[in-house]
């Protein structure tokens, strides 16, 4: 038997990189009852002929994401346009939610700087290193924050993730021409990116491997209880201790240091907002929980 790492897997097919050489295989019966093979899973496949092969077992994983369907990541990698389309920051903080849940490493990447004045990405840069995340600003045109970007995925197995026409095939693109992925125009009606990733793949840049995977335009969150959403707000839970009630959910309740920190302008406005909003959906969700 050999080892090898699933890079892309459809229509019940698998394809596994192994050294130098690529791998289409199928997986035992036995093997697809029990656990699907995922992109991202170490497996142990026999080699037939014409290179091809059967997946034998899948070796633990340390994690996996149901979307996209991804196993053994170790980090996100969340794409927000700062122009066409306008970046949708909600979004951006409820992938950070899940994110956080999950126990996944994330750098945010704010793409097409060179759509906008200077100073508008580095506002929200500033907001969200100050949140606690790292954070870089590319431009697949002018190849601006590309090197930076290749060190982050060196030796990784990284998730490049975003909403529809946020620039994630070109930026691949852009980091290796050879890629050759699709990409889409923007919806002159809806102002969104159309979808021009089908399914998951694994594509190699330098030591590392990152996915480029099909965009989404809304997230839900999972039923958590109110107390867990501050810890999944870096900024927010480093001041919830420090509270005078134990169980404050930072939004009426006396001698709340978050709101004292809010005031301040040590939390950004735009961020609680989205923490108030998150933890009503939280609450309606206990109720019927």
């Amino acid at each position: 038997m050999r080892e090898g790492l699933i890079i892309k897997g459809y229509g019940g097919f698998y394809f596994i990189k192994s050294g130098e050489e690529t791998w289409c295989c199928r997986g035992r019966g036995r093997l697809r009852r029990e656990q699907s093979p995922l992109p991202g899973d170490r497996v142990f496949f026999t080699p037939l002929e014409q290179g091809e092969g059967v997946i034998e077992s899948i070796q633990p994983r340390k994690n996996s994401l149901p979307r996209p369907p991804i196993a053994n990541v170790d980090q996100v990698i969340l794409l927000v346009s700062l122009a066409g389309p306008e970046p949708d920051l909600k979004l951006l903080d409820r992938s950070l939610v899940l994110c956080e849940l999950k126990g996944l490493g994330v750098l945010i990447c704010f793409n097409k700087v060179d759509l906008v004045d200077s100073e508008q990405g580095k506002e929200l840069d500033k907001i969200y290193r100050s949140a606690g995340y790292q954070t870089i600003l590319t431009s697949a045109l002018y190849g601006t924050g590309l090197q930076n970007l290749r060190q982050v995925l060196a030796g990784k197995v990284s998730v490049l993730s975003g909403p529809s026409g946020a620039g994630k095939s070109t930026l691949l693109n852009a980091l290796d021409p050879k890629f050759s992925l699709a990409t889409g125009e923007i919806s002159r009606k809806s102002k969104r990116g159309k979808h021009t990733t089908r399914y998951v793949e694994l594509l190699p840049v330098g030591e590392g491997f990152v996915a480029d995977t099909p965009g989404f335009s809304s997230l839900e969150l999972p039923p958590m209880k109110r107390a867990e959403l501050s810890r999944c707000f870096p900024e927010i839970y480093q001041f919830a201790g420090q509270c005078r009630f134990y169980d404050c959910v930072h939004i009426n309740e006396p001698d709340c240091e978050v709101k004292n920190a809010l005031e301040k302008g040590v939390i950004s406005s735009t961020r609680y907002q989205d923490y108030q909003q998150f933890l009503e959906e939280v609450i309606n969700k206990e109720r019927i929980y």
